[in-house]
Parts: structure tokens; sequence; C-alpha cells
């Protein structure tokens, strides 16, 4: 486990094998009852959350071209690095997970509750 799992911004959560991860392909994951989407963008691991805001939609399977994701649904459309919302559909911009590899495995921070 994580050095730094006591933190008060939350516990480090280990929710994936980083070799897994595909550019092109998203993994929605669930930590504590939120569903996250993990998003490999220039070799770095980005956490947003995984509903789009504007219609029950998993961002995990919507479509990912040049560092943006698109809701499957809707067009909303969100930077992954940084959950900017590029787009008036998607209402606001998405809430972002801090993320970390420790030995070879995805580990993503959430916020207690």
């Amino acid at each position: 486990m994580p050095s730094d799992q006591s933190q008060p911004h939350g516990e480090w959560h280990n929710v994936a094998p980083r070799a897994g991860l595909d550019p092109d392909f998203p993994t929605g994951v669930e930590v504590m009852g939120q569903k996250i989407g993990l998003f490999l963008h220039q070799d770095q691991v980005h956490a947003l959350e995984d509903v789009c805001p504007h219609a029950y939609a998993l961002l995990s399977q919507g479509f990912v071209e040049d560092g943006v994701v698109e809701c499957p649904l809707h067009a909303a459309r969100f930077e992954i690095n940084g959950g900017k919302c590029l787009n008036e559909m998607g209402q606001r911009d998405l809430r972002c997970y801090p993320t970390k590899i420790e030995a070879g495995r995805v580990w993503v921070q959430v916020p207690q509750a």
C-alpha cells in the first residue's frame, strides 16, 4: 500500500493494471460508490468522473480523439487532461482524481464522503 494512504484528502485505491490501459479504449471502475473513468493520454493516466453531467452515460464508453472524450449519447465533450467541458451540452467540468503508478498498478485517490 502507498505510504501516503492516510492523507486527509482521501484514500488511495488500487484500481487497475497500468499495462491494461489503452489510449483508444478508456476503462471504467467503481471506487467507494463513485464511477471513475481511467483515460490514457500521452502516456499519462487520468481519472475523471465517469458519468456525463448532461445525462446518465458512461464517458468510459465514449469516443476518444486528440485528448478529448465525447459522451456516447449526446455529444458532450471534455478534455481528458483536467476534465474541462468543451461545449454547453456538457453543462460543467468533470471532477478529476489524482493518480499514481506503483508496481505496475494504477492507484486513484478518492475523497472520503
